[in-house]
């Protein structure tokens, strides 16, 4: 910073400040934020929730991939802002109007050349939130204290974690006089994040585009002897390059006998002439995370051994996504995979179905969690989205394969969201007939 005068340096720093200021995805509508808030107080009744925010990781201590902060999603869903050391509190009561009080830590220009502009308590953090009541973060216990008695009516609605009834201001709170019974927050807001709004939705659309380009681009590229850390690295740049700013999760890259390992994420192998390739990768887009899996054969075609395998689970697959439509269970959908797989097994495997190599479930929520929250023994409804991923694992024979698909329940079924990454044995050979073999 040679050169910049104290005056400028402060000027900057002093500067307009948004949420995610740069970010690809943009702010969260300030009416989502509102109705999200609104659907959790309808839920608390009478009581006082408290939400904090995620902590600042140490980037030489905790080994952090993308930077040194990411939101705690609970926080973020519904404020839309990223905030360290940043805390929600929403008062539910039952014959006064409900209570958005938001506080913030206040602005330190100082620590701010160091960690850029911050955004503290004003009317910026109104004008993103939709919050008017906000307060700098080292008021809070003073200003929440008061608002407990609510919750003498009612309940103190937090995360019940070792981690949360440790922390500092939280002990202050649930040990003070007359707190009130304690209560599981973690529930009331799984069961909003089960059903996603438009913008989640567009979100979501944006991370599972980018994973699918990322799938042809693996395609594409692929060629015997390349390491797996070489097709994880086309994988990520493509993220990276489409906006996604970090991984959903662990990129899985597994060649051959990786292939039959399910979390497999060393990418330490170097691919051999016939080997399949199972790659189960998702961007992060504005906090929403897409999961794909794509099985390839590294040279390019499937011997007739490895397409019969694929062809089978491919027809449990779509089998289970034709069932798709409100009112099904996920557990439905897994017997009619299973049953499919069952009943076309021949003599694949032996004497026995194919199913004895299908060793997980077959799907999973998903939203700003790669295994997004809420209860699975519930109907499917409109606006959730989940997983459909039958596999087959033979690791006597190092074959692997798995094909993930994105699905978004609609009100008359469901849209495969990732169809744009090959799932047809044909059209992952066809997407892979132009690459550099």
């Amino acid at each position: 910073m040679r050169g910049v005068s104290g005056a400028l340096m402060l000027a900057m720093v002093a500067g307009p400040v948004a949420a995610q200021v740069g970010s690809p995805a943009g702010p969260v509508p300030v009416e989502r934020l509102k109705a999200r808030r609104e659907a959790l107080f309808q839920r608390l009744g009478t009581g006082v929730a408290i939400i904090r925010s995620a902590e600042t990781r140490s980037i030489e201590g905790d080994y952090p991939q993308d930077s040194d902060y990411r939101e705690r999603n609970d926080f973020f869903y519904f404020t839309g802002l990223e905030a360290p050391g940043g805390t929600l509190v929403l008062v539910a009561q039952d014959s006064q109007p409900d209570r958005a009080v938001l506080f913030i830590p206040a602005r330190n220009p100082m620590s701010e050349r160091w960690t850029g502009p911050q955004l503290g308590p004003g009317p910026e953090a109104t004008a993103i939130t939709g919050i008017t009541d906000v307060h700098a973060a080292d008021s809070m216990t003073q200003l929440v204290r008061p608002l407990l008695a609510v919750a003498r009516r009612g309940s103190l609605f937090i995360y019940r974690t070792k981690e949360e009834l440790e922390a500092p201001v939280i002990q202050s709170l649930v040990y003070g006089p007359g707190a009130g019974r304690i209560e599981d927050l973690a529930r009331h807001i799984a069961q909003l994040r089960l059903v996603k709004d438009a913008d989640e939705i567009a979100r979501l659309r944006k991370a599972i585009d980018i994973t699918a380009e990322a799938q042809r681009e693996a395609m594409r590229a692929a060629a015997p002897g390349m390491w797996e850390y070489e097709i994880e690295a086309v994988i990520e740049y493509t993220f990276r390059r489409r906006g996604a700013e970090r991984v959903g999760f662990p990129t899985i890259v597994g060649s051959g006998i990786n292939a039959t390992t399910l979390h497999y994420d060393k990418s330490r192998r170097r691919t051999e002439a016939g080997d399949l390739v199972v790659m189960d990768i998702g961007a992060e887009y504005g906090y929403y995370s897409a999961d794909v899996t794509r099985t390839m054969p590294i040279s390019g075609k499937f011997t007739p051994r490895q397409r019969a395998i694929y062809d089978l689970v491919y027809g449990a697959s779509q089998a289970a996504i034709d069932s798709v439509r409100p009112g099904i269970t996920i557990g439905q959908l897994q017997n009619i995979a299973q049953t499919y797989m069952r009943e076309h097994s021949g003599k694949l495997c032996g004497d026995q179905p194919c199913n004895r190599y299908f060793i997980h479930g077959l799907s999973h929520w998903l939203g700003m969690d790669v295994h997004d929250v809420g209860p699975y023994n519930v109907p499917l409804r409109a606006g959730m989205v989940f997983t459909i991923e039958p596999g087959i694992y033979i690791p006597e024979e190092r074959l692997g394969v798995r094909i993930e698909d994105d699905i978004l329940v609609t009100a008359s079924g469901g849209e495969v969201l990732s169809a744009g990454a090959p799932r047809t044995a044909a059209d992952v050979e066809k997407a892979m007939a132009g690459s550099r073999r």
